[in-house]
């Protein structure tokens, strides 16, 4: 399973559509960390909707510009949302989690209120109307969106900020830190900043302190603010979302290590499609040797779900950890 659901995926291209922009196989493919035939899927989907609402009216389609090398949407409709559309936004905003139960109300009610006609409000609550009662809010139950708003003011800025940051294992104990906003992403039912934490050398400029972007949980900041002091990155240097994507698992940071596994089985989609930077190095009959990319932690965690299908070849220190991990869990069934 990927970080960004076929479904999500879709939506994203679709807006960027309507907003005027030109869609390429090749960046959409490395943003979402897919291959370019499941994009090419994505918008012969958004082609055959954009077809059945041609007897509305909708003039709108999808073609490929050879002098801007990309997709583009042409055409008009309406400026409001349609029914469909409302339904199915709200179905992905229940799905995800991601807000607190007066935050979703309060999104939710806006999106509704745009049906088209007025007397479809109704049909579009109810369908929502009994996973819009059982939604269940995250443990955290923090108000995020005007965090959101900041950072991505900060992360477009180039602003230098200041944060105090609560323990996963101590709440209520935190450290600070500052750190050069560059990213916001979200993955399992959170949103995470991703930064450069910095520190002054001896002449009192701010330095990286480590060569990779920490992860910090948005609901975990506290006492975020703005430092009145700006970062500068430079063009080669610049953090790209979708190259991180492709090796971050659970979002869990750490080192880049190049991990060689094998695989015990005849079809390793599964992996490949988790591990975008994946690739067969060695086939056999029933196992495989794959190697992959990836950022520490959350790749040991994401082993262990795999059960006994994949053993860790190396780096030897990550298939110790592994040994030492599931030691200690047979240890716990004794």
């Amino acid at each position: 399973m990927g970080d960004f659901p076929k479904n999500a995926r879709i939506l994203s291209m679709y807006v960027r559509f309507c907003e005027g922009r030109v869609i390429s196989k090749a960046d959409e493919a490395r943003r979402f960390c897919v291959d370019e035939r499941s994009i090419q899927r994505d918008i012969d989907d958004i082609r055959a909707f954009l077809d059945e609402r041609s007897i509305e009216g909708d003039t709108r389609t999808i073609v490929y510009d050879r002098a801007k090398k990309g997709f583009l949407m042409e055409g008009s409709e309406p400026s409001m949302m349609t029914n469909s559309e409302i339904l199915a936004v709200s179905k992905i905003l229940l799905e995800s989690r991601a807000f607190t139960r007066r935050e979703l109300n309060s999104i939710l009610g806006k999106l509704v209120e745009g049906c088209v006609p007025l007397n479809n409000m109704k049909l579009v609550s109810e369908l929502i109307a009994n996973e819009k009662y059982h939604y269940v809010e995250l443990h955290h139950k923090e108000y995020i969106q005007d965090k959101l708003w900041a950072i991505g003011s900060d992360i477009q800025e180039r602003n230098l900020v200041s944060l105090r940051y609560a323990r996963a294992n101590a709440p209520r104990e935190s450290i600070k830190r500052i750190v050069e906003p560059v990213a916001i992403l979200f993955s399992e039912y959170y949103f995470y900043l991703n930064a450069f934490i910095v520190e002054q050398d001896e002449a009192g400029k701010y330095v990286h302190k480590y060569d990779y972007p920490a992860i910090f949980r948005i609901d975990r900041i506290k006492d975020y603010r703005q430092m009145n002091e700006k970062f500068r990155v430079s063009y080669a240097n610049r953090f790209e979302e979708g190259e991180f994507r492709k090796r971050i698992q659970f979002m869990y940071a750490g080192r880049l290590m190049t991990v060689r596994l094998k695989y015990y089985g005849e079809n390793p989609e599964a992996i490949l499609d988790r591990l975008p930077t994946a690739r067969v190095v060695e086939q056999y009959e029933h196992e495989c040797i794959i190697e992959a990319e990836a950022y520490g932690k959350g790749m040991l965690m994401w082993l262990l779900s795999q059960g006994n299908r994949v053993e860790v070849l190396r780096p030897e220190s990550l298939r110790k950890e592994m040994q030492e991990t599931l030691e200690q869990m047979l240890e716990r069934y004794r």
